[in-house]
């Protein structure tokens, strides 16, 4: 049964030009029976063959059917060949042009059937001797077959036109989510870029600063340079091994590889960076104030890369002898950072208004993690020298 309805759906015109046999077999047979003139009989067989084209190529051109099967009418009412089956051609057409074609034609059908039942009445009168509100009556119900048809075209095409614009507008929502899904991908892309960004400004202040302190030691002390060289290389490693995951990421489309999003670091770590800086030959102080718990995965990410842009910045701006503290406070509602260094600080310009690392964008970057949080970042000159960074980081805990 279902392999039948998909072969009537898929040959529509067959089926109109089997139901159209059908309805031309009908009117001859109406028209040898019928007691009408001979001239009629002739005439009427073209007749019949016209409303039956009409149901046969009603889908392909509903209008030009309707119009043929007005003419037919007419014609109908001008050689006297009462109503007869083929008639029922016009319903169909009615219905079809209600149901495929613009509001105007079918208004226009719908004036057409219903003024065609009155005149059919008032050329062929059911009783010689009615009155004029039985004629009237008669009328009435002869055209309600036809507002019937075009009735339920109509519905058939509000409803036809309800389902295009649920389908419109679901695929109008799958393009905006696809828009908004490469949305979010371009961002996470900007912010694996940052991260890469604080990558390389890491590693490589503490690779330039084992070198410089290598070459200065090369001669006096061979085994303090041997140590910075080593340092160098590990640092090199990690920050290849670090900037290859993120690239990792970046790479998409490339056959035969995956993109795999790996864990970023969090607050446990900045004590492992911490003994990494102190390794480079800066002295750091580190201390944790109140219970460390969990927190958000977005805080832990923004609290360390805070941590490693400012001791990053200390030994790029610190001068000599500079030394370094690095305070982590848990509080209620909140995780506080104090990044606090004796060096010759900083001008003006580098911390005011968003600041720049003087090659880079450090302070900006902090001002724009910190904001993604919520939280609240203070950047200057220490009292008594030096330089201050101190941030507080909204947390909640995690349940």
């Amino acid at each position: 049964m279902q392999r039948l309805y998909e072969f009537l759906r898929r040959h529509p015109t067959g089926v109109d030009t089997f139901w159209a046999v059908l309805l031309v077999g009908s009117g001859f047979l109406w028209l040898v029976e019928a007691s009408i003139g001979a001239d009629s009989r002739i005439v009427g067989g073209p007749i019949v063959l016209a409303l039956g084209t009409t149901i046969a190529l009603r889908r392909r051109a509903p209008e030009k059917m309707l119009g043929l099967a007005i003419l037919c009418g007419l014609a109908q009412m001008a050689v006297d060949i009462r109503p007869n089956p083929t008639d029922f051609a016009m319903l169909v057409i009615v219905y079809t042009v209600a149901v495929t074609s613009s509001r105007q034609v079918s208004r226009f059908a719908l004036g057409a059937a219903v003024c065609a039942p009155p005149l059919a009445t008032l050329r062929w009168p059911p009783h010689a001797h009615q009155t004029w509100w039985e004629t009237a009556v008669s009328a009435v119900f002869m055209s309600i077959p036809f507002v019937l048809a075009w009735v339920l075209g109509d519905s058939i095409r509000t409803r036809r036109a309800y389902y295009a614009q649920l389908e419109e507008r679901a695929a109008r929502l799958e393009k905006e989510r696809e828009a908004q899904s490469k949305v979010a991908v371009a961002a996470e892309r900007a912010r694996i870029a940052r991260e890469l960004h604080d990558v390389v400004a890491h590693n490589v202040s503490v690779m330039v600063v084992q070198a410089d302190g290598a070459a200065y030691v090369m001669d006096a002390s061979p085994e303090q340079a041997r140590q910075a060289l080593e340092t160098i290389s590990s640092t090199g490693r990690q920050a290849l091994a670090e900037m290859r995951r993120l690239l990792g990421v970046l790479r998409t489309g490339e056959p035969g590889e995956e993109n795999e999003y790996v864990p970023q670091p969090d607050v446990e770590q900045i004590d492992e960076l911490v003994e990494q800086v102190r390794g480079a030959g800066l002295p750091v102080e580190f201390k944790v104030v109140g219970s460390p718990r969990q927190l958000p995965s977005g805080v832990e990410l923004t609290a360390y890369r805070i941590v490693q842009e400012a001791l990053t910045n200390t030994r790029k701006h610190g001068g000599p002898d500079v030394g370094a503290s690095v305070q982590l406070t848990y509080f209620d509602d909140g995780l506080g950072l104090l990044v606090e260094d004796d060096g010759r600080g900083s001008q003006r310009e580098m911390y005011e208004d968003g600041g720049a690392d003087g090659s880079g964008h450090g302070l900006i970057g902090m001002r724009e993690r910190v904001g993604m949080v919520g939280g609240t970042l203070d950047a200057g000159p220490r009292p008594g020298g030096g330089f201050r960074i101190s941030a507080l980081l909204p947390l909640k805990p995690v349940r």
